[in-house]
């Protein structure tokens, strides 16, 4: 058995989203504020029966639900008030949880058949959070507002006040009305209509399960984001607010391992080596204190007929952990050294800790030890959950890289080390990770991650997500995607959780763009990723950035060349018949090859028509030579900079190598042969880029440089769509 796939409905940023989990590990990633956290506590809030609130909503939902009572109030007639629950269906908070079971199991999951044809496959129960009696509901709301609406108009200052309560909004917000009124309740879906766009709708007569949909099919477990802070998914019980070691060791050792519990044969030593300890310690006692209690008797106390004072100790084999140094660290040597737990880095610590977490997650759910139901039954005969879901929010937190690394690698290997689980198919375990990590998403197989991709509304709507399953990317077998993914593991995979992606040409781009970045208040505090992927091959990325919908910048060059010569490269003129060999212009955007046709585009053509993408390349910059306007037409970034900034570079002393032939293009008075220069000097086979840029870094200060114009056209654009996607944002515009 195992969850094939969840459809989140109304619940915060998610209206409607489906999110399919693989057999193993499920990776969500995305942007800051994308919905990760959202659909985490949508899986723990359903799973668990916990109560929400009414930010829990989808915000947008509210001002159709504040309408449907609105009607109540306007329907003077009780009668004829609608209180059908199906008008309210599409407004609430749920979850569609869809399961695939073997014939074999149907003995588990019996109360979730719909039909008595069934022979395997899909099961799909909804949890929804909803009315528990919309009559009740319905007349106490009306009576309130009745109330409130009298009290408005006897108020002397003219109603400035506003009485609870305004509207169904503001009468659920208030202390517990909520969770008096809604509750989650479980029904059965259609397994024949369990492809729905935004999810099947339930039948007027659904009737609600009796009995707890997976109560003894699956085990959930979670280890939440704020470790050893306060977290909403905490529970009071929980102890993964425990950090250290220690604590868990001491529990898990009370659970599972304490021979004063069921004990066995092999509990009986220890038992008589407690029970020897206890009378020793209680003998030292006795004799330790005689002198003190017997000033006591010499006091008449306790007097006649009062019981005599003895002592007698209490020995608990799980109080011995419980100290800070119940867990320690040998330093080794020829001197005996330790240190408590404590004094060991938080990262470490925290890495140890989840993964014992993971350890006794997996030995309750096994019933390892003690805490077996039926000792004397054999595991495959015990009744256990044949699913155990666990769920970890942002495991980064507090680890190095590489410890990262580590523990999304070791993990699921913790969860199936039993000898019940391993590879055996008897029993599944699916976790689910949310992150913000590109460590951890690095590490896993990329058809595992989730993308949650931020939807952009319009103008003053409240935002929304969506996902994106990147099986459907990297699941394919096409030269693009394996490129994709080849290129990904040899880098960071930034562009999972960027605000926006801008791909470079080469490392002088990598190096100047994020001073260009710096001049654009409202881009500099964003999250924006810089990939040097080579513009030109830059078209290789794009089935993976159409899929993500991300807002992406290409930075690339025009790279002019001649066809009537084999397609050499050539400066770049208009009128001659030159071509660009640039593939991303030709096979991406602008899907043009002619570069005449190139160098007069508009802008906007540069952009795709439906999604956020856009290409910047070399345009026709206007240069003063003497009195007179020149027009000129750079091939590359670094021409095109130093073109922007002749008198800049001119002053430059020092300068080596390609800097220095730059330097000496600059100082060229003539416009025409200054252009030339730089074309020959970018050109030249031993023209070094990177040490270009690493020169003019050391030479010059950048934030002193004028962005060239088709960056400044581009980061512009950038700046634009990250203004329509966020909610709240600086709104000062940035001097160019």
């Amino acid at each position: 058995m195992k969850i094939d796939f969840i459809q989140i409905h109304n619940f915060r940023k998610l209206k409607s989203c489906r999110i399919d989990l693989t057999n193993k590990e499920t990776v969500f990633v995305g942007a800051n504020n994308s919905g990760k956290t959202s659909a985490m506590d949508a899986m723990i809030t359903f799973f668990k029966s916990k109560e929400l609130t009414t930010r829990d909503f989808t915000l947008s939902n509210w001002q159709a639900i504040n309408d449907l009572c609105l009607a109540w109030e306007k329907e003077t007639d009780p009668v004829k008030r609608d209180r059908n629950i199906q008008s309210w269906e599409n407004y609430l908070p749920a979850i569609d949880v869809w399961l695939l079971a073997e014939p074999s199991e149907l003995h588990q999951v019996r109360h979730l058949i719909p039909t008595l044809d069934w022979k395997g496959g899909p099961l799909g129960v909804r949890l929804r959070y909803q009315p528990k009696d919309l009559d009740n509901l319905c007349l106490e709301y009306c009576t309130e507002t009745t109330n409130s609406k009298n009290l408005s108009a006897k108020d002397s200052k003219g109603g400035r006040y506003k009485f609870w309560p305004k509207d169904m909004w503001h009468f659920l917000d208030r202390d517990r009305m909520l969770s008096t009124h809604f509750e989650i309740k479980c029904y059965l879906l259609n397994p024949h209509e369990m492809i729905v766009v935004g999810g099947q709708i339930l039948p007027m007569n659904a009737e609600p399960l009796i009995e707890s949909a997976f109560n003894g099919l699956i085990k959930v477990d979670i280890i939440n984001a704020q470790r050893g802070f306060s977290d909403v998914n905490t529970e009071a019980a929980d102890t993964s607010r425990i950090k250290n070691l220690s604590s868990q060791l001491r529990l898990y050792y009370e659970k599972h391992l304490n021979p004063n519990l069921k004990p066995t044969i092999n509990d009986v030593a220890a038992l008589e080596a407690i029970e020897e300890a206890k009378g020793l310690f209680d003998r030292n006692l006795k004799e330790s204190f005689k002198a003190s209690l017997g000033e006591l008797e010499n006091l008449n106390y306790p007097g006649f007929g009062n019981p005599k004072i003895s002592l007698s100790s209490k020995f608990n084999a799980v109080d011995t952990l419980n100290h800070e140094a119940a867990v320690y660290y040998d330093l080794g040597g020829s001197i005996e050294l330790s240190l408590p737990e404590k004094y060991n880095g938080l990262g470490y610590q925290n890495l140890i800790s989840m993964i014992f977490k993971l350890i006794r997650f997996r030995d309750e759910w096994m019933q390892v030890g003690k805490s077996a139901k039926s000792p004397d039954k054999e595991a495959s005969k015990t009744e256990f959950e044949p699913l155990h879901l666990v769920l970890i929010e942002e495991p980064e937190a507090h680890l190095h890289a590489q410890v990262q690394q580590v523990f999304i690698k070791e993990a699921y290997k913790v969860l199936r080390n039993h000898i019940s689980l391993k590879e055996k198919k008897t029993f599944s375990t699916q976790l689910v990770i949310s992150t913000h990590s590109n460590h951890i998403a690095h590490e896993i197989d990329f058809t595992s991650l989730r993308y949650f991709k931020r939807e952009i509304g319009s103008k003053g709507a409240i935002a929304t997500s969506t996902v994106v399953n990147l099986t459907e990317t990297f699941g394919k077998a096409t030269d693009s995607i394996k490129f994709a993914i080849r290129y990904l593991k040899t880098t960071h995979c930034d562009l999972f959780f960027a605000d926006a992606v801008i791909m470079v040409e080469g490392p002088a781009e990598k190096m100047l763009v994020p001073y260009f970045i710096k001049k654009y208040t409202n881009l500099n505090v964003c999250y924006v990723s810089i990939l040097e992927i080579g513009g030109s091959h830059a078209y290789t990325l794009q089935p993976l950035v159409e899929n993500l919908g991300i807002i992406t910048l290409v930075i690339t060059d025009i790279d002019a060349i001649n066809p009537k010569t084999k397609n050499s490269k050539v400066q770049p003129e208009t009128g001659k018949g030159y071509l660009s060999g640039n593939d991303t212009l030709k096979d991406w955007l602008p899907k043009e090859s002619y570069l005449d046709k190139l160098l007069s585009l508009p802008a906007f053509t540069k952009e795709h028509k439906s999604l956020p993408i856009k290409i910047a390349y070399q345009i026709p910059i206007s240069v003063l030579d003497g009195s007179k306007s020149v027009t000129v037409n750079p091939y590359t970034f670094e021409d095109a900079v130093v073109m922007e900034n002749r008198d800049l570079f001119s002053k430059i002393l020092k300068a080596k190598g390609l800097l220095k032939k730059m330097v000496d293009a600059a100082k060229e008075k003539k416009i025409p042969e200054s252009a030339t220069a730089m074309y020959t000097a970018i050109t030249d086979k031993g023209a070094k880029k990177a040490e270009f840029a690493l020169e003019l870094l050391y030479l010059q200060e950048p934030s002193e440089l004028k962005t060239p114009k088709y960056i400044e056209e581009g980061l512009s654009w950038l700046e634009t769509k990250l203004l329509e996607n966020k909610q709240s944002f600086p709104t000062e515009k940035a001097k160019k």
